[in-house]
């Protein structure tokens, strides 16, 4: 329930629209299929901030008929009251992404509101659960149009149009028409979650998870938890347990220590944000691979959540090479030596494969990678950026063979997830770079609309007959 303060902001925030709405009307031609069915102009799929603050940019320049598809049901889009383990953000707090420069919409106006100017000046970080509060509050104020428990599971190419399947889970089918697709579906988006497979194979699944799985962290107390990974989110799933009563957790990373330097402070800059994907592909090559290589550290405060507990120890320089179990013990080889453990926490991340997702498995040969497009020079190769997608200056996909009969399809599916990176720079999955990343997509969706739709808009304007100058007589003079 909103107090007066937010409700107050929410009228700010209508208020402020009506002030802006300068040629924000809808203005795209309607399109029908042959059978007169009804056709968006563009689905955004994923309903997390991304997808929500793309609806919401395409609105602000006059492209209307969109619609937001969300697997997830009401107030469980993206991480931050699911598998999130985190207390706050990681991103500041003065970093704004999905208001789009509008004040009345920005995390701060929500949380001073809901908590006060005081509260707002003595915070550090933004707590996960109210960055979702903020979100919803956000999607509700603006009357985004989205809907809930549809996960798209098949795209097909027909008559120029895309045809997309969903299921809700309870396993009923729908479908939709669509002229444009967006793929806002977070850092998982374009592959799936990472575990090595000599976890997978040797390790009974009740003896492990991923960091993005449920995990009854309750029943690890007295527990001896390893934890493979170095990243903010096996910290935070490191703290959770040792929190929860775990006897000891061992987090053990291959890197010899802890990366520092957080390379995503540097790229908060207009101009990085705003200008990376014009760089020629080698500098950007050259950028992002020192970007991967540097990676980013768990927040200070993540390290010492976890370092205040006696039970936490920290290894690095000890990848794991084999696992095997002794009844429910797991037993963990390393360069190290063998450590034992009682529960297993995978926090290696995410690989990039298309194929393993159902919205683009079927077309997922024919997605040009920077592998196929770009040959790095002696010495600085890159196997993990040569997986990532080879996207076009506006963010779609490329086809790796333009003759094959899923490369027009290709031009029509916009990518604005972690695997736009290398391309694109920070993007959707990133509140940080949100703010650019939002813009410079939304209107590449709408030039692509409006140059595909050229002769219609010309037809329209030679068909404009609304007269503005409606007497030729002096003024107070009656014509005759």
């Amino acid at each position: 329930m909103q107090n007066d303060a937010l409700k107050a902001l929410t009228r700010q925030v209508h208020e402020d629209l009506e002030k802006i709405a300068y040629a924000s009307g809808p203005w795209v031609s309607s399109v029908l299929t042959h059978h007169g069915e009804p056709v968006l102009d563009v689905a955004v799929i994923g309903g997390g901030q991304g997808g929500l603050a793309t609806s919401f940019a395409l609105r602000r320049i006059g492209v209307h008929n969109v619609r937001v598809f969300e697997r997830a049901k009401h107030g469980k889009a993206g991480p931050w009251v699911t598998f999130a383990r985190m207390i706050t953000l990681r991103t500041p707090k003065h970093v704004t992404g999905p208001d789009l420069g509008i004040p009345s919409l920005t995390p701060r106006s929500w949380f001073e509101a809901r908590y006060g100017e005081a509260a707002w000046a003595s915070l550090d970080k933004i707590d996960r659960r109210d960055w979702q509060a903020y979100l919803d509050w956000y999607s509700e104020t603006l009357a985004l149009p989205v809907q809930h428990d549809r996960e798209l599971v098949d795209v097909v190419w027909q008559d120029g149009l895309l045809h997309l399947t969903f299921r809700s889970q309870d396993g009923e089918t729908s479908k939709v028409w669509a002229r444009r697709i967006v793929l806002a579906t977070g850092i998982e988006g374009s592959g799936s979650w990472h575990v090595p497979e000599f976890i997978r194979e040797s390790v009974p699944a009740h003896l492990y998870a991923h960091t993005h799985q449920e995990i009854d962290f309750e029943a690890l107390r007295g527990k001896r938890v390893g934890v493979l990974g170095g990243g903010a989110s096996a910290f935070d799933n490191a703290a959770t347990a040792l929190e929860a009563g775990a006897q000891s957790v061992a987090v053990c990373i291959r890197r010899k220590t802890l990366p520092r330097i957080n390379p995503y402070r540097w790229m908060e800059n207009a101009g990085f944000l705003g200008h990376f994907p014009s760089l020629p592909d080698l500098t950007r090559w050259r950028f992002m691979r020192r970007i991967f290589d540097l990676n980013q550290p768990p927040p200070q405060d993540t390290f010492w959540r976890c370092s205040r507990h006696d039970g936490f120890s920290f290894h690095g320089d000890t990848p794991w090479l084999d696992a095997r179990c002794d009844g429910e013990t797991v037993i963990v080889k390393t360069p190290r030596g063998e450590k034992t453990f009682d529960f297993l926490i995978i926090g290696t991340g995410f690989v990039i494969d298309f194929s393993k997702r159902p919205e683009t498995a079927s077309f997922a040969s024919n997605i040009a990678l920077w592998g196929d497009r770009f040959t790095a020079p002696a010495g600085e190769e890159s196997a993990v950026l040569d997986s990532y997608p080879y996207l076009s200056p506006q963010s779609q996909f490329l086809p790796r063979d333009a003759a094959h009969p899923d490369a027009a399809m290709l031009g029509a599916i916009y990518n604005f997830t972690f695997a736009a990176t290398p391309s694109m720079g920070l993007s959707g999955a990133s509140i940080s770079g949100m703010r650019y990343g939002v813009d410079r997509l939304a209107r590449a969706i709408a030039c692509d609309l409006f140059v595909q739709d050229g002769e219609k808009h010309l037809e329209s304007l030679l068909s404009y007959d609304t007269e503005e100058l409606v007497s030729l007589g002096r003024q107070g003079e009656e014509q005759a």
